[in-house]
């Protein structure tokens, strides 16, 4: 048996780990995409423009991603439009519900040993597995 390391997953992952250790340890910051985007919808002055660099960042990332390195962006969804907003909903009320997102609290929470955040990413991933389980076998 042969193993493949995929090199741009195991990069990605460090970027991350680093851009969110430098955004703590520099702005005292967590790198929480929920936190980030409630924080624009609810500006104060000196807290506004490091989220929209991050947002920015996190858009031409992705672009940089699909442009350079030929990352691969399905097209084709097999939902409705109903089905993706009320995911969407869903989502949003659950990351309110945790206090947070998988973001801050499975890549910040964690790295900082916050009990709270292993039980929030715990939690998010038994749900994950029970729906993937449920969507293939299930219905």
């Amino acid at each position: 048996m042969s193993i493949s390391i995929p090199w741009e997953s195991l990069f990605g992952g460090m970027l991350l780990g680093v851009s969110a250790t430098l955004l703590l340890l520099l702005n005292g910051k967590i790198a929480g995409i929920s936190g980030v985007l409630t924080g624009l919808l609810v500006p104060k002055k000196q807290d506004y423009a490091w989220r929209v660099l991050f947002i920015v960042g996190m858009i031409f990332g992705g672009v940089g991603g699909v442009h350079y390195l030929g990352a691969y962006v399905p097209s084709e969804y097999n939902a409705t439009v109903s089905t993706l907003v009320i995911a969407g909903l869903l989502v949003g009320i659950g990351t309110r519900l945790g206090n947070g997102c998988t973001s801050g609290h499975g890549i910040c929470g964690i790295g900082r040993l916050s009990v709270r955040s292993m039980i929030a990413t715990a939690t998010f991933m038994i749900v994950a597995a029970i729906t993937v389980f449920v969507l293939n076998h299930l219905l």
